[in-house]
């Protein structure tokens, strides 16, 4: 089965799901960021587990997660980027008006029964039935230009950008209730391996700055190992660079589990609230992490582009709301509400946001709006600019006068441009 196909033949009917599921969603939605950043699609939502306990509920302090605490860790999957991957598969076949008429009353139905804000759910059922007796629909016999239509619609009532419609050429299975195979979660956690689980890059700056360059924050219990040591190579430096300009987002636990590594006591971080069941899931930082903290008293430079999205604008909103880093660069692609992938029919799925993301600081999130850098500057050059922030920063507090000499001397390299360094 293919990647894409994985998306939907592991859902169950009613958005119930197993560990086995959530994995499998996850896994094969993540095995398609490559194909996301080629094609600048940088659309990620959430994927929830809602067979949890009601109510609120705390994520355990256990280091890296293992394959038993599945069950309490909601992923965030590549939805988008698998969705592109499946409207574009091959030449799409034409489209007649009934097929056009089942699709919009299987989208009404699934917003009604899952869409995280129910009365803008009733909003799109009056809009969509307008458009349909207004004859907007008519003559589209393209299935992506249909989709793409839909969409539109969609997103002019609801303003959520999550929210896409998609159209696969080849038949979309039917959801089973069996989770994925051994093979699938080898392969998947191979690619993911390929990757280095997203660290791309872990370097020692000039002034002893630490710098981690992450794509993706993949599933916790296969990245937390890489990601330990990626934080304690930086353990021993005197200021942090995370850049996440090209970070499409990832699992949730893994945002909680590298933010650990900046705090030096248990803090709450983000609360994912889910419509179906009422009920709202705390993230916290560890108590205890594998290897040495970078601790709390250093100062940390986060780098966002408009490309940051989903679980890495969390990174990023979690800790500017906290005061715990500076964000330098643009704006970020704001969208903050979890959700799933919907089989509507045949050939047609949606993604439906069915969560939604609660700061417990500022009571809201960064959906549709994106997350605000703390020094707005071209995404391109905000390297440069977090390393003259962290060596004047570590000038200002430097009492050794050679050791202050070599970090003005970097920070008059820095000034001067690439040709000087």
């Amino acid at each position: 089965m293919s990647p894409e196909h994985a998306v939907q033949a592991h859902r169950d009917v009613r958005g119930k799901r197993s560990p086995a599921r959530i994995l499998s969603i996850s896994l094969s939605v993540l095995s398609m960021q490559r194909f996301s950043q080629q094609h600048g699609q940088h659309r990620r939502a959430h994927l929830r587990q809602s067979q949890c306990h009601p109510c609120i509920l705390a994520l355990p302090d256990t280091g890296i997660p293992a394959a038993m605490n599945l069950p309490r860790l909601p992923f965030v999957a590549v939805v988008a980027a698998a969705l592109a991957v499946v409207a574009h598969a091959s030449p799409a076949a034409p489209i007649d008006a009934a097929t056009r008429r089942q699709v919009l009353d299987a989208a009404i139905l699934e917003m009604k029964q899952s869409y995280v804000f129910p009365e803008v759910a009733q909003k799109v059922e009056t809009a969509l039935q307008r458009q349909w007796n207004t004859k907007v629909f008519d003559g589209i016999d393209d299935g992506v230009a249909f989709a793409d239509r839909l969409t539109a619609e969609l997103r002019a009532v609801t303003m959520d950008k999550h929210i896409r419609v998609r159209y696969s050429a080849t038949p979309l299975p039917q959801r089973t209730p069996e989770g994925p195979s051994a093979e699938e979660t080898a392969r998947y956690r191979q690619e993911e391996q390929a990757r280095n689980f997203g660290v791309e890059r872990v370097e020692r700056l000039p002034g002893n700055v630490g710098y981690i360059d992450l794509r993706v924050f993949a599933p916790v219990e296969w990245a937390g190992e890489t990601l330990s040591a990626a934080m304690t190579l930086v353990a021993n430096t005197d200021a942090l660079i995370v850049d996440l300009r090209k970070n499409g987002g990832g699992d949730p636990a893994a945002v909680a589990f590298l933010s650990s590594y900046l705090f030096d006591t248990r803090t709450h971080l983000n609360n994912l609230y889910w419509r179906e069941g009422d009920q709202t899931v705390q993230f916290w930082t560890h108590e205890w992490v594998p290897g040495k903290r970078f601790g709390q008293r250093k100062p940390v430079y986060v780098l966002i582009s408009a490309a940051t999205f989903s679980g890495a604008e969390e990174f990023s909103y979690n800790l500017k709301n906290l005061k715990r880093a500076t964000l330098i660069g643009e704006t970020t692609g704001g969208g903050a509400n979890p959700g799933d992938v919907y089989r509507l029919s045949t050939n047609f799925s949606m993604f439906v946001p069915t969560g939604r993301a609660i700061s417990p600081i500022t009571g809201t999130n960064w959906e549709g709006t994106g997350v605000e850098p703390d020094i707005r500057t071209d995404a391109s050059r905000a390297l440069d600019e977090a390393q003259k922030k962290a060596l004047e920063h570590l000038i200002a507090v430097e009492v050794d006068p050679q050791r202050k000499r070599l970090l003005q001397e970097g920070l008059a390299k820095l000034d001067k441009g690439p040709a000087a360094r």
